[in-house]
């Protein structure tokens, strides 16, 4: 069996055995690094989401805010500077696309870019949707702290942002802000009604997907391809065997003469 095993052809089949085991190994630690990432994710916003809501001053300054704070819930006391709104175009809800509204909101903390939510594209694209105003008057709010969003490397409309990238927004409201946004989650007036203002985003999505089962299936397929050259060496072994003894009889090889069995062994049985 192992002459057959280490002929060209089953050791060339070995090697390509080889390569898939090293291959299903990554694609499994990628697919394992995907789980990590959106355990720690669902770690962050379950330990934050429901949180008590903390003062938007004691948690946020002009850097660029670290990961493990992203979902903080905070609160905050200003004034909107609706005349800088600022649309993000290409923005889902609900399976359909629309713009996301931001908002430069002043506190004594500094000026923070507030997301007050969704509304839907316009009939066609050369116009803008109608979007509700954000208010004037002072404003005491609460909502989550996100991170600044990577550059889409585009140049919209005066207006828009292809993306919440912080650096591209404060060029456009033309001040600095501070080192994340707020999602709103609510806010009130002086005499604590809630002001007209876009669809509220959608919860966070806190699910785990397949990705530690596809982590486990594609360790587990590693050796998949050395069985099948055992199989595949075996079998050829086999009928190797199979034409030797074929071969012997049609040589004229006699076969085996049955044993005769005595009456007294029938007997003793």
């Amino acid at each position: 069996m192992l002459r057959v095993l280490i002929s060209r052809r089953w050791l060339g089949a070995l090697a390509v055995a080889l390569g898939f085991a090293v291959a299903a190994w990554f694609l499994g630690q990628w697919q394992w690094h995907r789980y990590e990432a959106k355990a720690a994710r669902a770690d962050r916003i379950n330990s934050h989401y429901e949180a008590k809501p903390q003062p938007l001053a004691d948690v946020l300054g002009e850097t660029p805010m670290p990961l493990s704070e992203e979902w903080t819930r905070v609160t905050a006391t200003g004034r909107y500077a609706a005349d800088q709104t600022l649309l993000v175009r290409n923005r889902p809800y609900e399976g359909t696309y629309g713009y996301e509204v931001l908002v430069p909101f002043t506190t004594d903390a500094g000026t923070v870019l507030v997301d007050r939510g969704w509304v839907q594209n316009a009939r066609s694209a050369e116009s803008l949707p109608t979007v509700p105003p954000a208010p004037t008057d002072e404003v005491t709010l609460t909502g989550w702290l996100r991170r600044s969003e990577p550059s889409l490397g585009r140049t919209p409309p005066a207006g828009q942002v292809a993306s919440i990238n912080l650096t591209e927004a404060g060029r456009q409201v033309d001040e600095p802000l501070l080192g994340a946004y707020v999602v709103l989650e609510v806010e009130r007036l002086p005499d604590g009604s809630a002001p007209p203002r876009p669809t509220a985003l959608e919860a966070p999505d806190t699910g785990l997907g397949p990705h530690q089962a596809y982590a486990f299936q594609w360790w587990l397929a590693m050796v998949g391809g050395f069985v099948l050259v055992g199989f595949g060496v075996r079998r050829e072994y086999r009928d190797g065997l199979d034409d030797t003894d074929s071969g012997a009889v049609a040589a004229g090889a006699a076969p085996p003469r049955p044993k005769k069995v005595r009456i007294w062994d029938e007997e003793d049985g």
